[in-house]
């Protein structure tokens, strides 16, 4: 700050050093003026133009001090009290531009929250033909043709509820619901849900479940289940995707495992990056890169931890770490 200030003033200590030398040269090349006095009185008034600079650098600086440690946001309240008219003119133009960002953030959120309460409307409009359109492919008597367009629809169906939950995660914590969920029950769900596609590849399941109750939000839960589930049934062909949940250290584990082609060793650390996709088999134009990101930012506020192990061309292995009924209760009630 010291040297900003010399910089800001540095024309007015260029005038004073320089009426100095003026005077100086002045009583030096007329020899009726006493040169020792004039130097003298030119002492003290350096002298006194130093301490004017040290009072005038607390006073001028005090302003612009705060402006710098000011906390980068729009709460004027923070803001210090000018002591000079361009301070006060600082000051009214930080307010007026604090008021127009305002303004037009409020207006921004509006337009999101408008466009996401469309969308949303969207989805749910598009559901009611997609119901129907199931029900006429169930109907049908060539099973190649239903198998095929049912997979189809499931597809769909998986995309329009992913894109329905991306919506939601900003505000997931106002739809929160906790409560004992019976994992059983949740798991087998999802299964059906899978079920015509996971016969089409020829693919098991093999529940092996120690615990069958835990706290936590079913309806979220469900959402990464299904995310990890559906890629497990992605990659894999014709074997059994193993579902487990046990008691480790106090804390409910539930793991999925499955048997197909692995994740590489340098994607792992990026599998739940946004929009991510493999790097292994980046021609895949049907994945999006979004379940996995959508099901760890979900995860984070049910303070599940998600870890992943995988071997290339063995297989995955999803493990869901539920906190201790009494530290989800701490962390919530915050």
């Amino acid at each position: 700050m010291i040297v900003s200030f010399l910089r800001e003033r540095l024309s007015w200590i260029m005038l004073v050093a320089f009426l100095h030398l003026f005077i100086s040269f002045v009583a030096f090349i007329d020899t009726s003026i006493p040169l020792v006095s004039v130097l003298y009185i030119l002492f003290l008034s350096f002298g006194f133009f130093l301490v004017f600079l040290f009072f005038r650098y607390k006073k001028e600086t005090e302003f612009y001090r705060h402006l710098k440690e000011r906390e980068k946001d729009l709460d004027l309240s923070t803001l210090p009290k000018p002591d000079s008219p361009f301070e006060e003119l600082v000051a009214e133009s930080l307010r007026s531009q604090s008021e127009h960002l305002k303004q037009d953030s409020h207006q921004h959120m509006q337009l999101l929250e408008k466009e996401k309460d469309d969308l949303l409307a969207w989805i749910h409009e598009v559901k009611t033909p997609l119901t129907a359109m199931k029900l006429m492919v169930d109907r049908m008597e060539d099973e190649k043709k239903r198998a095929s367009l049912t997979y189809e629809w499931l597809r769909i169906h998986l995309l329009l509820d992913q894109q329905l939950h991306q919506k939601r995660i900003p505000f997931i914590e106002k739809d929160l619901y906790m409560e004992e969920t019976d994992l059983e029950e949740l798991i087998y769900t999802e299964i059906k849900t899978l079920q015509s596609w996971c016969i089409q590849k020829g693919i098991g399941f093999d529940l092996q479940l120690g615990v069958k109750e835990v706290l936590t939000d079913a309806k979220w839960l469900s959402f990464i289940l299904r995310q990890l589930l559906t890629n497990s049934v992605k990659y894999s062909r014709e074997s059994e995707i193993e579902i487990s949940s046990f008691l480790s250290e106090g804390q409910t584990v539930l793991r999925v495992k499955d048997h197909g082609r692995g994740i590489a060793l340098r994607d792992l650390p990026r599998i739940f990056d946004k929009g991510f996709t493999s790097t292994t088999d980046h021609q895949d134009h049907a994945s999006t890169g979004m379940g996995l990101y959508l099901a760890r930012k979900a995860a984070d506020t049910l303070h599940i931890h998600i870890d992943v192990t995988s071997t290339l061309g063995t297989g995955t292995t999803f493990t869901l770490t539920f906190p201790k009924k009494n530290e989800f209760v701490r962390v919530m009630s915050k």
